[in-house]
């Protein structure tokens, strides 16, 4: 039976979170709505079900375990902080989903992977709000290893991703939504804040 939006949604609200989140990592959690969307987006156009997935920048696993549980064929996680990686291998476990977890930075993958792709890549990256340009890496990584890319991204990024990627690839879809953030680290003055964001497909132009 085909999962619907609603029921990844109530699934994904199950899973542990950030217990320690790093500013210089960007460590928000990805709201399950907000993750559900994009994986629904993924889904619908036949790039989840069946396929090898990637999930740049892991974090807790959210999207890497919303993969699986949409019928992904494998679903590889990687992520550079032990901590984070810890919880998401437990809520892989709280699912019952197989999900390869790898501890890395994106940068690391030409070594990880020299002879390895993937159908589908999808991301949370960083949107450089504390280290300048901190998305680029992702994307690249992205273009490198992936057929197909669905990341989130701020709201207004579009023309900058069109010119970054150039000819390595196209942006074909876009969806508007909203990255609705609790107060998690000591420099937020306020309670919760609404960022506008996009879910983006990208599609690999193959040489």
């Amino acid at each position: 039976m085909t999962m619907r939006l609603r029921q990844l949604e109530i699934a994904l609200q199950r899973l542990g979170g950030f217990e320690s989140p790093r500013p210089a990592l960007e460590q928000y959690p990805t709201p399950a709505p907000l993750a559900a969307r994009l994986l629904f987006m993924a889904y619908g156009r036949g790039d989840l079900e069946g396929r090898t997935v990637l999930d740049l920048g892991t974090g807790t696993g959210i999207l890497a375990c919303g993969a699986a549980l949409l019928g992904a064929a494998r679903v590889t996680g990687v992520e550079i902080d032990p901590i984070p990686l810890d919880v998401a291998r437990e809520n892989a476990a709280r699912l019952g989903v197989e999900i390869e977890w790898i501890e890395a930075d994106v940068g690391d993958l030409p070594g990880l992977f020299p002879d390895r792709t993937f159908d589908t890549v999808v991301m949370n990256p960083p949107f450089g709000a504390q280290v300048p340009h901190a998305d680029r890496p992702f994307v690249d990584a992205a273009l490198a290893y992936g057929r197909v890319v669905y990341g989130i991204f701020n709201a207004g990024t579009l023309p900058f991703l069109d010119a970054y990627i150039g000819d390595r690839g196209e942006c074909t879809d876009r969806i508007a939504a909203t990255l609705s953030l609790p107060r998690t680290m000591r420099h937020h003055t306020r309670e919760r804040v609404e960022i506008a964001v996009e879910c983006v497909r990208i599609s690999r132009r193959v040489a």
